[in-house]
């Protein structure tokens, strides 16, 4: 076991995040999927321009073990080497990283935006007291191919050969685990996570998978029931029976980045019922793409029908249904000014 020391300037991240009183510590899991989601990116990247062998299909998978007290999150992405985790998970003086503590410095409050920065991946210091990141590169050949386990509680990390783990990704792939602090037990809850995967990372690329619960219903004899005649088939009762399977959350195609000549009004329309659990058909649709300094794609819905939220009351965030999205990541839904 290696053992070493945080760059100042990403120690002083750390310990802003490790005794950050910010109450949305939600945003951890958007940003741990999309450093993950980018992982498969570079890997596709990687296979085309410098491998001959093909990716294998990517995904992510996100599984809670509530006797452990830990999440996992796993993807086959590109992994990284020994190096790389020494570099890009403790050494470097990123200028996002000090730009991260200016901000704060200015509103110690908000680390909602710490991705923007590029140092999502300590926002899983919000919530775990530990965090283990078990990887394996595509960029090394399969002979010459090994494990490694990059472990910190803060402030000063390990790393080690981790042999003997398990990837779903055969050829390379990173699994984040987090040992969960006491008051963040809430994100063991598959109802929880399943809610938060659709709202902010609905429209990723790649699958997101989450090891969820499932009641299923067995039909079995009914022992209570009187017996049946001669030629009769026995009584029925259904039992029910837990069963936990991998389900995907994203299925949701992110419409607005195709060309608003390709996208029929079929497709608008399911895309509004989906996205705003809306019952009516949009009443007009408006979908363009300005392009110049800053460059951004919109789609706009007029419902044909009064949202629930503004019959009650004209004001109710609720119903300010404005969302902005980064490279298809949910980011935020209040805008004072609109």
């Amino acid at each position: 076991v290696e053992n070493y020391e945080f760059q100042a300037e990403v120690g002083k991240v750390m310990d802003i995040i490790v005794n950050s009183l910010y109450s949305n510590k939600d945003v951890f899991l958007r940003e741990l999927v999309s450093n993950a989601a980018d992982a498969c990116d570079k890997k596709r990247f990687l296979a085309l321009t410098e491998s001959d062998a093909p990716p294998e299909p990517m995904k992510l998978r996100i599984r809670a073990d509530k006797d452990a007290r830990t999440l996992t999150i796993e993807d086959n992405g590109v992994g990284m080497q020994k190096s790389e985790l020494i570099e890009n998970l403790g050494r470097i003086a990123r200028s996002g990283t000090a730009n991260f503590v200016k901000s704060l410095e200015q509103d110690s409050s908000d680390v909602s935006l710490i991705g923007q920065f590029g140092v999502g991946f300590y926002s899983a210091f919000l919530v775990a007291t530990k965090v283990e990141v078990v990887t394996k590169s595509f960029k090394d050949s399969q002979a010459d191919q090994k494990a490694w386990r990059w472990t910190s509680q803060g402030g000063t990390f390990t790393i080690e050969e981790s042999p003997q783990e398990d990837f779903f990704g055969e050829q390379s792939g990173t699994k984040l685990i987090l040992h969960l602090k006491e008051e963040a037990q809430e994100y063991l809850d598959s109802g929880k996570l399943s809610d938060l995967l659709k709202k902010y990372s609905e429209f990723i690329t790649f699958p997101i998978e989450l090891w969820n619960e499932k009641v299923q219903y067995d039909q079995v004899v009914d022992e209570s029931a009187p017996a049946p005649k001669e030629g009769e088939k026995p009584k029925m009762k259904s039992v029910p029976k837990s069963v936990f399977q991998w389900e995907t959350m994203n299925k949701m195609k992110p419409i607005w980045l195709r060309n608003p000549d390709v996208v029929n009004q079929t497709e608008y329309s399911e895309f509004y019922k989906t996205t705003f659990k809306a019952f009516d058909e949009p009443l007009t649709t408006t979908h363009f793409k300005v392009e110049g300094q800053i460059e951004f794609r919109a789609l706009i819905f007029i419902p044909s029908t009064m949202p629930f939220e503004l019959t009650r009351d004209m004001f109710a965030d609720a119903g300010r249904a404005m969302r902005l999205y980064v490279k298809r990541v949910f980011i935020n839904d209040k805008f004072e000014d609109l």
